[in-house]
């Protein structure tokens, strides 16, 4: 039981004796405060005399809420003092404090996995200023973690919804096994269907599985990072040039994608006559359309259509332009 739920239910404890105690004195003549005043002085074993005189009746009531009483103050003051003393009050007010902060969370993404490829994701996504939680089964894990987190077995429903799913952006299943990703993304595409689910694979056969297993993306770390050392191998520049854009904050330009939404004014026009080089300075690299086909390099003669993804290349201010038109 957790020390706030036995201090909770010993002053519960105490209260009612102090109920009881009351009601009593008040049947044998008492005043409201003279009654109050007795039973605190009783069951507190101050000493203090009698308010009034007792009778027989009185004083076996009176002996009676001494043994019973005294033992509940006793009780609920040391609960209290086992709980300051350990720690565990001040863990339990600062689990409730990071309990009410994922609360007020919306689209914060969700770490599964306190490893490396987890600790990756979030020194990744802290930088771009978005909100975690993670959740990880292991205590030391998390232990003076500053980010918002959730200890407990993450393949539970109940664990997830603590983590705030119902109003997540994404969720990262970094787990160690792949067993447990699979599990964890079942859960996940259960409890919300439009959630962006991105899966760590150890192993390519375990790929198709996560995706069948409703995952947007499945990823093998390790083969992407093989294929990033044989790049800077082959074609440093480049590779350097993607890594850089892509996760060095020091440099001023990025590649994001930008949603072109219905109703944009962007909506049936070609690239050339949008203008979006000229009238926003970033750079269309490349398009995905609605059915998930990529064009690299559009022409200007490219229509755009509702629902269509650019791949674009610019400043953060250019970015937030071209956002703009594209309705987002």
């Amino acid at each position: 039981m957790s020390p706030l739920r036995r201090i909770s239910r010993a002053l519960l404890a105490f209260l009612l004796m102090l109920l009881v105690g009351t009601i009593g004195y008040g049947l044998l003549g008492f005043g409201l405060l003279d009654a109050l005043y007795q039973t605190v002085t009783t069951i507190t074993t101050v000493g203090f005399r009698e308010v009034h005189p007792l009778n027989a009746v009185g004083m076996v009531f009176t002996m009676l809420l001494i043994l019973v009483g005294a033992g509940t103050a006793l009780y609920l003051f040391g609960v209290v003092l086992e709980a300051l003393i350990e720690g565990h009050l001040r863990q339990q007010m600062e689990r409730r404090r990071m309990d009410r902060r994922i609360d007020r969370m919306s689209g914060h993404i969700i770490v599964c996995g306190w490893g490396r490829v987890g600790r990756s994701c979030v020194q990744y996504l802290s930088g771009l200023g978005k909100q975690i939680v993670i959740v990880d089964r292991d205590p030391a894990r998390l232990q003076d973690l500053e980010y918002p987190n959730v200890l407990g077995d993450v393949t539970d429903d109940s664990i997830l919804q603590a983590a705030g799913i119902g109003r997540a952006q994404a969720l990262i299943a970094a787990l160690d096994s792949d067993a447990d990703n699979v599990y964890v993304t079942l859960s996940s595409r259960a409890l919300r269907h439009d959630l962006v689910i991105i899966a760590r694979a150890r192993t390519e056969d375990s790929k198709s599985k996560l995706l069948r297993a409703g995952a947007n993306r499945a990823v093998n770390p390790q083969l992407i990072g093989g294929r990033r050392m044989a790049a800077f191998a082959l074609q440093p520049n480049v590779a350097e040039f993607l890594d850089v854009v892509m996760h060095d904050d020091t440099l001023d330009y990025r590649i994001e994608e930008v949603e072109i939404v219905p109703g944009s004014p962007l909506v049936g026009r070609s690239l050339k006559d949008s203008a979006l080089r000229q009238t926003t300075g970033a750079l269309v690299l490349a398009i995905r359309t609605a059915t998930g086909q990529f064009i690299a390099n559009p022409t200007g003669e490219t229509t755009l259509k509702a629902d269509t993804i650019l791949i674009v290349l610019g400043t953060p201010a250019q970015l937030d332009a071209i956002r703009t038109l594209g309705g987002k």
